[in-house]
């Protein structure tokens, strides 16, 4: 786990130097999740570092990979400086071990991507107290093509994203809706236990009219 006091500098550094490269700061800064860093720019003004950004820093110390090829594979789905979801696609395939999630969420998630005939040590997970208030839910898309809809907390609709085989969704917080366009597999995984009806509300969907899908 970062110290990220003591990681500033480097964050500093390596992001000055990305953005000048890539031309592509309003991705990363002022969207802010928690476990965020506040860092001066060369304006003096101050910026939140997403817990996305931080883990780019992680995974390029030991590894090849721009920020911008980082952004392009992984998404969020924003609404006031919150991130509501996070789109992995099927085409990212960085080596070694990506964890997306700040250590707060209740719902970690990881790619990994190991050499043939690397071995992790056997090990056991410990009785560890934890408050779960939200159901934060994976979806894995085995096959077809499925339209999701994402709302904020006032069931308000923000807009549509398509997910193909192979993509991984995390909901983390506000609403979400699903369209099948093509016959669809999935594999869900949540939190337990299963709390039944006490674990959602329903409401209705936007007009479609406004439907705004993008890509």
């Amino acid at each position: 786990m970062w110290d990220y006091n003591d990681k500033a500098k480097i964050i500093y550094t390596r992001l000055t130097h990305e953005v000048r490269k890539t031309r592509i700061l309003d991705c990363f800064l002022c969207r802010a999740a928690p476990q965020t860093l506040s860092i001066a720019s060369e304006e003096n003004a101050l910026y939140s570092v997403s817990p996305i950004y931080i883990k780019f820093i992680e995974a390029s110390q030991n590894h090849k990979i721009t920020l911008q090829g980082y952004l392009l594979m992984i998404q969020q789905i924003m609404y006031h400086n919150e991130v509501l979801a996070m789109i992995i696609p099927a085409n990212f395939r960085e080596p070694g071990i990506h964890f997306f999630t700040p250590d707060s969420y209740s719902q970690q998630l990881a790619y990994m991507r190991h050499p043939k005939g690397k071995e992790i040590q056997p090990h056991r997970h410990n009785m560890v107290r934890r408050e779960v208030f939200y159901t934060q839910e994976v979806l894995l898309i085995r096959e077809g093509k499925l339209l999701v809809d994402f709302y904020n907390d006032q069931q308000e609709y923000l807009e549509s994203r398509i997910l193909n085989k192979g993509d991984v969704l995390l909901l983390i917080k506000g609403g979400h809706g699903f369209k099948m366009l093509e016959e669809v597999e999935m594999i869900e995984v949540k939190q337990g236990p299963y709390v039944g009806n006490l674990d959602k509300t329903r409401f209705e969907k936007f007009d479609s009219s406004r439907e705004k899908v993008l890509v």
